[in-house]
């Protein structure tokens, strides 16, 4: 190799080293520490251990991403600078270069395996729901809004005390209803490991909210079941949405998540669980005194109607006997008349004589 092309070689590599270390920063930087609006690369803040590790899979992900760019780039400027045309003359022509197609069909196939590899860690991660529970939420989608029950124990703890049913359910401790116009909120707790059932009566929906990284289908049919563990330290209002196309007024399935600190999230659930317990109670005395009206208002009720068919068959049966004395009186008179005809004949027939 000549001196002048090597100076120009070891001039190229200074050139772009500092664009490499740039780059090579971007990578590391995106999987640090540091959590801000740039390196989360369009992922909201997480406010979930789950989401947290989705964060990280997304910015491994990007990593990969940039390092088969700089690989790529880097090739592509290497033979632009060190394989530039010189001279009329023609170089070597080679059939093929083995070590370099060895490469290109090994390489990605190690990407993919190892993108793979963390993707199904991850997956199975997400949808773990041994963990015990700090709260059971059942969540029904339906057109056009959200219905957030919060239950004693999860569908599963419940089939399984009930010894494998599948038909048992948890009892509801309170609901909270929305409308396409009602919001509904959801309302969590700071630190609390938090079980969701998904159901649809309807059609596909999806339970989505961005501040979980996380979402998942609500299918008819197949109830759904998930897990997160709230953050310490995220207490706010979040929105969440259906992510399913599901028809006409898909847009308004609209909700908020609200995290509280425990102090403010006992104080509620204890206030809902009173208003829950209240209306039950009211709704159940409802009922018996409907039930009581009803039993003391069916004798007088049962005694009328006795009397008004009594009434109805002494007033049939008058009338029958008005019919038979009339139709007696009309016999009677006809038998009158046919007498009184036959003495007339009689009277003739001697008269003739």
């Amino acid at each position: 190799m000549s001196p002048t092309r090597h100076r120009n070689r070891r001039e190229a590599v200074r050139r772009w080293a500092p664009r490499g270390a740039v780059l090579a920063a971007l990578g590391l930087a995106a999987t640090g520490c540091a959590s801000n609006e740039f390196t989360r690369l369009g992922v909201p803040e997480p406010i979930t251990e789950q989401g947290q590790r989705v964060l990280a899979l997304w910015q491994g992900s990007w990593v990969a991403a940039f390092a088969v760019g700089l690989l790529v780039w880097g090739l592509i400027v290497w033979s632009i600078i060190f394989h530039r045309k010189r001279s009329e003359q023609l170089p070597p022509q080679v059939r093929y270069n083995m070590p370099i197609e060895a490469l290109y069909t090994v390489l990605p196939i190690v990407v993919i395996a190892v993108l793979f590899y963390f993707t199904a860690r991850d997956q199975t991660y997400l949808l773990e729901t041994d963990e015990q529970a700090d709260a059971n939420v059942e969540v029904v989608a339906f057109q056009w809004s959200w219905e957030f029950n919060y239950l004693d124990q999860s569908k599963a703890e419940a089939a399984e005390a009930a010894g494998g049913d599948e038909d048992a359910e948890p009892e509801i401790l309170f609901s909270e209803v929305g409308t396409p116009d009602q919001m509904p909120t959801l309302v969590l707790r700071e630190g609390d490991v938090v079980h969701f059932d998904l159901h649809s009566p309807d059609v596909i929906h999806s339970f989505w909210i961005p501040a979980f990284a996380f979402k998942m289908d609500v299918v008819p049919g197949h109830d759904n079941e998930f897990q997160v563990k709230v953050n310490e330290g995220t207490a706010g209002t979040y929105m969440g949405r259906c992510a399913e196309l599901c028809g006409a007024d898909h847009t308004r399935m609209l909700f908020q998540v609200e995290v509280m600190e425990p102090e403010e999230y006992d104080a509620w659930y204890a206030e809902q669980q009173e208003a829950a317990e209240a209306e039950q109670a009211e709704q159940a005395a409802a009922e018996e005194a409907g039930a009581e009206a009803g039993a003391e208002g069916g004798e007088p009720q049962g005694d009328a109607e006795a009397q008004g068919e009594g009434e109805q068959a002494g007033d049939s049966g008058a009338a029958g006997a008005d019919e038979e004395a009339q139709g007696q009186e009309a016999s009677e008179g006809g038998q009158d008349g046919d007498a009184a005809a036959r003495d007339e004949e009689s009277e003739d027939e001697e008269a003739g004589r």
